[in-house]
């Protein structure tokens, strides 16, 4: 390695550690929500929310591609959050390894990571699993891909959704996975499955978070009613009483593939193996998949409103979930 490559490497981990320093210092503060956040939240920390979507979404992190140097550094953050808002490993870490092969032609096999987490609810029984990916695609053709909508901004407001429940302790056991590789195969979701220190067989409902950062008229949609339409009545009356424009839909298959998000993200893993699954996310935008899916592009008012709204629905999904459960057992 000659000295010009030695000094770029220490270059960029130096930035990724001076990133990382920003955020572990607020890790336990609660941050002021920027001026454009007219919305005062009831649940989440609208300010370390969005300051952590940041943080993941730098150009630091490269795009977050899943076996990088930035990847890495996302794990890590999001692994220190956990640890900081203690939650309980599952097998001794918060930090699950897998390798796994990517879906596109060609590719060989890959190492990524789940984060993996629980809270502890009050009674046994079943468990309620929220999701979002943390990695997107990192550097194509010089161009760095940072994914603040897809899914900084899922991966964070999983975080704030977590600190709500350490602070109002759950009915039922709640698992938060962080997941790896979801843009080249699902394959965090596929490890996840796999995990025999996960209590999977206990999961009875995944609420998936993926793009909630991003929408210029106010909309959330939520997809899973249509392959489970027992819990229309619990997204009914989430939406009732949502800062946000939560629609149901975008999972009927006669929409058709662009239209229909039943298997375009981590949750159509868990749906495969008869898990009930409530996905929250955002229409595509300009942003989708290009370079200019930056944080300074997401609309930070609608962001720190769904951020509540997903607290409010895992809250409805936590009281019901002994109902889901049976209902699943009935099927």
């Amino acid at each position: 390695m000659n000295n010009r490559k030695t000094w770029i490497i220490a270059g960029i981990m130096g930035v990724i550690a001076l990133a990382m320093g920003g955020v572990l210092l607020s890790l336990n503060q609660t941050e002021e929500a920027p001026s454009l956040v007219q919305y005062q939240p009831k649940y989440i920390d609208a300010g370390a929310m969005l300051r952590f979507t940041e943080t993941l979404s730098s150009d630091a992190l490269e795009g977050r591609a899943t076996g990088t140097r930035g990847n890495q550094a996302a794990r890590d953050f999001i692994q220190k959050r956990f640890e900081t808002l203690g939650m309980q490993m599952l097998g001794g870490a918060f930090v699950h390894p897998f390798t796994a092969t990517p879906d596109t032609e060609g590719d060989s096999s890959v190492n990524g990571a789940n984060v993996v987490g629980m809270i502890k609810g009050t009674t046994d029984g079943p468990v309620l699993l929220i999701t979002a990916h943390y990695d997107h695609l990192g550097v194509i053709d010089g161009e760095i891909y940072n994914g603040a909508d897809d899914n900084a901004s899922g991966t964070a407001a999983l975080i704030d959704v977590a600190q709500y429940f350490t602070r109002h302790k759950p009915v039922h056991d709640i698992v938060f996975a962080a997941l790896d590789g979801e843009e080249i195969g699902l394959l965090g979701a596929h490890a996840l499955m796999e995990d025999a220190s996960v209590p999977m067989q206990r999961v009875v409902l995944n609420m998936n978070y993926d793009m909630v950062s991003r929408s210029e008229v106010g909309e959330l949609y939520v997809a899973g009613t249509f392959h489970n339409p027992d819990l229309l009545p619990l997204v009914e009356r989430v939406a009732s009483e949502a800062p946000v424009k939560l629609i149901a839909g975008h999972d009927d298959p006669a929409l058709g593939a662009a239209d229909d998000w039943t298997s375009q993200s981590d949750h159509s893993v868990f749906h495969d193996a008869g898990i009930a699954f409530l996905y929250f996310g955002v229409e595509d935008h300009p942003g989708y998949h290009t370079p200019s899916d930056d944080y300074a592009n997401i609309t930070p008012d609608f962001f720190a409103r769904a951020g509540d709204t997903l607290v409010m629905a895992a809250m409805a999904a936590d009281e019901e979930l002994d109902i889901i459960g049976g209902e699943k057992a009935a099927d």
